[in-house]
């Protein structure tokens, strides 16, 4: 073999290592910006779960009032009614 095929060769192999360092390392970085956007995506997940369940609380609260304020108006509505009553007896005596 010449020395010029030696070099090139050598040259080639040289070349086919580097694309294969290449290729592993964008792989390898890719598969960690790949974890990132992944660990990105779960967190901003737990995030929306968390203010999710934060907004359920709050309705089943605001629900609870709103039944104790019906509760409390019907008595309210029950107590005018039976005021109204009398109110119509004391203006029939007084007629």
């Amino acid at each position: 073999m010449t020395p010029e095929i030696n070099i090139n060769l050598i040259i080639a192999f040289i070349g086919i290592a580097v694309s294969v360092a290449a290729f592993i390392y964008g792989r390898s970085t890719a598969a960690r910006q790949d974890g990132k956007q992944d660990g990105t995506i779960l967190s901003e997940l737990g995030y929306l779960k968390a203010n999710t369940d934060e907004i359920k609380r709050r309705i089943d609260k605001q629900d609870e009032r709103d039944r104790d304020y019906i509760s409390r108006m019907a008595a309210v509505e029950s107590s005018c009614k039976s005021a109204h009553i009398r109110l119509d007896q004391m203006c029939n005596r007084h007629e």
